[in-house]
């Protein structure tokens, strides 16, 4: 589940972790007293005015109706109300989401951490996540942050850093200092990355995130390490155990589609393809969207319809495969062990006999318990459905559809 900015640097921030100021705010009327507030608490007089919509590339995305930028700076108060109307409401394109962009809701008005200073201000990346192949915790990080970081990792990847942490050890000291020397600090800037990497260490455990992600991470005037931008994704496995951070869940980010299968209880994640799945269990989907694109189509979807594809469910999921105009033809690829494959022939019956005309060519395949009554009630139905007993045979029917 991932969350917005707001949300991640609210969560950061109760573990100690040191923070961009800021205030969100979802009416143009209520920005002035908004920006007013964080003068008063920080004394910031600039401010940045930052899109909050789950999705990257912000600072360098245009907002289709005014032409803005999704990040901008407001120098004075008095530009405050101007710069979020110019986002707020609007719909903005970055390189992270579809031509039509997202609607922006909400805006973070945040303090602005350019300020004069000793020193020198720095931009770094860092990020903490699993490395499955290793089995291990890692964090990612290096001395190029900024909007570019994938610039840097593609052209000059020996810029960026990864340090392994065994999970039965924890993050130890010495990594933590060692990071620090790899982003070139010293003194009082040194001791508060090793502050921050550690603190951020324990969040990332704490709340069960799949990923945290700081671009950037800044080194201010003063020498204090500050996270100015928060990207949070949290494990779904373990939001169980953290029901104040599923609340914080924003559904009109997530795809529609996707949302209404969940809340039908359907394992669904939308594709580009042409060829909508109905499969039970995710080993044996993972199989269908393979040998679908061997047999020269394309899956539209993933759809786990789990161990009781009753006509119920096995409805609904043809209403959501059918949401998608690019479907020519679905394949339904069901093993019968939980479940009798003849019950699972009944309800693809009784559902397409209660949608009435589906527009496109069914193939079905069922195999395991009571298969061979399961074909015969698929083949004597009348419908436009097509059986079959082997994957690759049902894989052939694909490709016959389609051509």
């Amino acid at each position: 589940m991932n969350l917005h900015e707001y949300q991640g640097k609210a969560i950061l921030k109760s573990y100690g972790v040191t923070i961009q100021e800021g205030v969100v705010v979802d009416k143009v009327e209520d920005a002035v007293s908004a920006a007013q507030k964080l003068t008063d608490e920080t004394g910031t007089s600039w401010y940045v005015i930052k899109a909050q919509i789950h999705a990257g590339g912000r600072g360098k995305g245009k907002v289709e109706e005014t032409g803005s930028n999704g990040v901008v700076i407001a120098k004075g108060i008095h530009e405050v109300e101007d710069k979020v109307k110019g986002i707020l409401g609007g719909h903005l394109v970055t390189l992270q989401t579809n031509g039509k962009g997202k609607k922006v809701n909400k805006v973070l008005i945040a303090q602005d951490v350019y300020y004069p200073g000793p020193s020198e201000v720095k931009e770094f990346y860092m990020s903490v996540l699993l490395d499955r192949d290793k089995g291990k915790n890692v964090i990612v990080y290096s001395t190029e942050g900024g909007m570019d970081i994938e610039h840097v990792a593609e052209h000059t990847p020996e810029r960026i850093f990864k340090e392994l942490i065994d999970p039965r050890v924890g993050l130890q000291g010495f990594q933590t200092r060692k990071i620090a020397f790899n982003l070139g600090l010293s003194g009082e800037a040194f001791k508060q990355m090793v502050k921050f990497v550690s603190s951020l260490y324990k969040a990332y455990e704490g709340i069960d995130a799949s990923m945290f992600e700081i671009n950037p991470l800044f080194k201010t005037s003063d020498d204090k390490i500050i996270a100015v931008d928060a990207k949070v994704t949290l494990d779904g496995n373990g939001l169980f155990r953290h029901p104040e951070y599923a609340a914080l869940r924003d559904i009109s980010e997530e795809d529609a589609t996707e949302v209404e299968a969940g809340e039908a209880g359907l394992n669904f994640v939308k594709l580009d393809g042409n060829v909508g799945c109905m499969v039970n269990g995710a080993g044996l989907a993972m199989a269908t969207m393979d040998i679908i694109k061997l047999s020269g189509g394309n899956p539209a979807n993933f759809l786990d319809v789990g161990g009781t594809a009753n006509a119920e469910r096995v409805e609904k999921a043809f209403h959501i495969i059918l949401k998608e105009p690019n479907v020519k033809a679905i394949l339904i690829n069901i093993f019968g062990g939980i479940v009798r494959c003849d019950r699972v022939a009944q309800g693809v019956v009784d559902a397409y006999k209660n949608i009435g005309n589906i527009p496109v060519p069914i193939i079905v395949r069922l195999q395991g318990t009571n298969a061979v009554e399961a074909k015969r009630l698929i083949d004597e139905s009348g419908l436009n459905v097509h059986s079959a007993v082997l994957l690759q045979e049902a894989a052939d029917k694909v490709k016959e559809v389609l051509s």
